[in-house]
């Protein structure tokens, strides 16, 4: 039995876009800010499974997946051979295209392309009949990103630094030590990403904007660090609320769709 297949039988067991771009880039400072109950206690009042929250990542996953195979080749993640469909509400991905980058961006834009692709395919497997569907995705909804590298690379720190954050938040919730493993696996990628991207970032010279108050902006930026930690040299967390606050663009509490996710993700972990 391979390690996808263990995995699969573990689980189965048990706005406008101009005020999107202001409320995910300046005005979510609010995301961080507003009261949150801590991540354990988040989770484990709503009694959710392992599999929930294998979902909740799959939904990003979809997002980041969508977004650089966009940007890389044109295509859509289906036009790649990438499942979409499950339980849920399915939707298209709209927006976004292909993006001039030099040779060195492309060549990291297309491995992380090729990674985040993967990443759909394991969850899916791993979840198997429980997998939910790819969501409607907008990826125009900042109405930047793909005009040039700079949009990119802007837009791609944001979703790695976002995605590290995520799976850091959902850890102590996952009960599975198997399951933890296999996560982890994928945060430790994502945090690949993630420093790539800041260090391609510093080096273009870019002052990108923050997403939330809990953001750790790269160099060049104001008050900016090489690396998104903080001062014990620990990587950003956030609970599910905050990371969908981003993703929306919106951090009033039951907000529950908006910004990339325009009919809002599937699973039950769903609202700000």
């Amino acid at each position: 039995m391979t390690k996808s297949e263990h995995l699969q039988n573990l689980v189965e067991s048990g706005t406008s876009r101009r005020q999107f771009a202001r409320n995910m880039m300046l005005g979510g400072a609010a995301a961080g800010a507003a009261t949150f109950l801590g991540p354990i206690a988040e989770l484990k009042a709503q009694s959710l499974s392992d599999v929930d929250i294998l979902n909740f990542a799959l939904n990003l996953e979809y997002l980041e997946a969508e977004f650089y195979t966009v940007a890389t080749t044109g295509q859509r993640i289906s036009e790649q051979g990438v499942g979409i469909t499950g339980t849920g509400r399915s939707g298209d991905t709209v927006g976004g295209s292909r993006v001039s980058l030099n040779d060195r961006i492309m060549t990291v834009a297309m491995q992380i392309a090729l990674d985040e692709r993967n990443h759909v395919n394991f969850l899916r497997q791993a979840l198997g009949n429980n997998a939910v569907a790819k969501p409607a995705i907008n990826l125009a909804a900042l109405n930047v990103g793909f005009n040039n590298a700079n949009e990119f690379l802007t837009v791609a720190r944001a979703f790695e630094d976002l995605g590290v954050s995520a799976y850091g938040g959902a850890a102590a919730f996952i009960t599975n030590r198997s399951i933890l493993t296999n996560a982890a696996q994928i945060a430790l990628t994502e945090a690949q990403h993630a420093g790539v991207l800041r260090l391609l970032v510093s080096d273009a010279g870019i002052a990108v904007p923050g997403v939330d108050a809990l953001d750790v902006l790269p160099l060049m930026s104001p008050n900016g660090r090489l690396f998104q930690v903080d001062g014990a040299g620990r990587s950003t967390i956030r609970t599910p609320g905050q990371v969908l606050a981003v993703a929306y663009g919106s951090a009033n509490a039951g907000t529950r769709a908006g910004g990339f996710f325009p009919n809002g993700v599937n699973g039950p972990i769903a609202s700000v």
